[in-house]
């Protein structure tokens, strides 16, 4: 399996990593409230609302990476290691965004996102 897609199942796994920050630092998690989840995730505020909210982004932003990766690996036009490099490059870019969601740096957040969104373009365009 290459580098790509290990980072594809490490990406799969950054939402779980935002949501137990989310309930973990909120301080008042217990299993009862995984009976209804989604409400006590609407009762949070500060830094587990804002890692509740890099939860939602990450399994957003998962379906488009995912697919890049997979598309460049099928087209096949793309060096290996730059298809690795690039998925390397875009799982730093999202961890480095989930920390500025957790700290509140909203305009540096958003340069991360848009990074990494050119970082989903690349691989399209490196399999051209």
């Amino acid at each position: 399996m290459t580098v790509a897609f290990w980072c594809v199942l490490i990406a799969l796994f950054l939402p779980i990593l935002c949501t137990s920050i989310a309930k973990l630092s909120s301080g008042r998690f217990n299993l009862r409230h995984n009976h209804d989840p989604r409400a006590f995730q609407e009762t949070l505020e500060s830094l587990p609302r804002r890692a509740h909210a890099a939860q939602l982004n990450s399994f957003e932003a998962f379906p488009a990476f995912a697919a890049a990766v997979i598309i460049a690996d099928i087209v096949g036009n793309a060096e290996q290691v730059t298809q690795d490099v690039l998925a390397v490059v875009y799982i730093t870019s999202r961890l480095l965004y989930i920390i500025c969601y957790l700290a509140d740096w909203a305009a540096l957040r958003s340069l991360v996102w848009f990074a990494g969104v050119a970082l989903i373009v690349s691989f399209f365009v490196v399999s051209v």
